[in-house]
């Protein structure tokens, strides 16, 4: 199932990464000048940062749940403020 790039960006105030939760940094919405390998998301936490390019998104696994997992089997969750407690 392909990922909704743009709906995934929507709910990326937060991005949990096998385990970790990371605060949204930087967020840029696909449009028609997005190359693969842009920067879509950076988000950043104590123990360290993490970013996410275009490509990397769109070849993502849909999960069906609200989660993607990467090419790299990484799964990643983006969350919005309403849902962290």
């Amino acid at each position: 199932m392909a990922v909704n790039v743009n709906q995934v960006l929507d709910r990326a105030d937060f991005v949990w990464c096998n385990g970790d939760m990371f605060q949204t940094q930087y967020l840029r919405l696909v449009d028609d000048n997005a190359q693969a390998d842009d920067v879509l998301i950076e988000a950043a936490s104590e123990s360290g940062e993490l970013f996410f390019t275009k490509v990397e998104i769109e070849q993502a696994e849909d999960m069906g749940d609200g989660s993607i997992r990467l090419k790299n089997g990484a799964l990643v969750r983006f969350l919005t403020s309403a849902v962290v407690h």
